[in-house]
């Protein structure tokens, strides 16, 4: 992770060369998301990654033994981000699981996704437990250097 002094921006290094990386940027009592990718998918599958590295160091993750999907419709990608991102949570919590890794497809308004992690362990290192994601700060967009997903999840 670096810092960005200036702005106060908490970024991910992305050593696979993937295009994706993920950061945090500071919010009152709640932290915001930053997911970055090539595409819009990538950029909310970062944006996943963003959340759940709250939670859990994906480093410290040993597998992921377990899947989930889920599918949802949603014209607005705005609104998407929020609907992909509480998917997720509400999965991983009646699952018991914490994810690492995401997938994420769309067809027209048609979104389809998975997840894969383990579930929590008891010798687990938990960081702070992410509520849901909200339409504060919420944008997704095009920049100049591919997608960006952003909102501010309730921690």
């Amino acid at each position: 992770m670096t810092v960005d002094t200036e702005s106060g921006i908490v970024a991910s290094v992305d050593p696979q060369n993937t295009g994706r990386s993920f950061s945090y940027f500071e919010h009152d009592a709640d932290m915001g998301i930053i997911g970055r990718g090539a595409t819009l998918e990538a950029a909310f599958e970062s944006a996943a990654q963003a959340t759940f590295a709250v939670m859990a160091d994906p480093q410290s993750l040993q597998g992921e033994s377990q899947e989930a999907s889920l599918s949802f419709t949603e014209d607005d990608v705005e609104f998407a981000l929020v609907r992909w991102l509480n998917a997720l949570l509400g999965a991983a919590r009646e699952q018991g699981l914490v994810f690492r890794r995401f997938a994420l497809t769309r067809e027209g308004s048609r979104w389809s996704g998975r997840a894969w992690g383990e579930p929590w362990r008891e010798n687990m290192e938990r960081g702070t437990e992410v509520k849901g994601a909200t339409l504060t700060m919420l944008w997704v967009g095009q920049t100049d250097r591919g997608w960006e997903a952003r909102c501010v999840i309730d921690v």
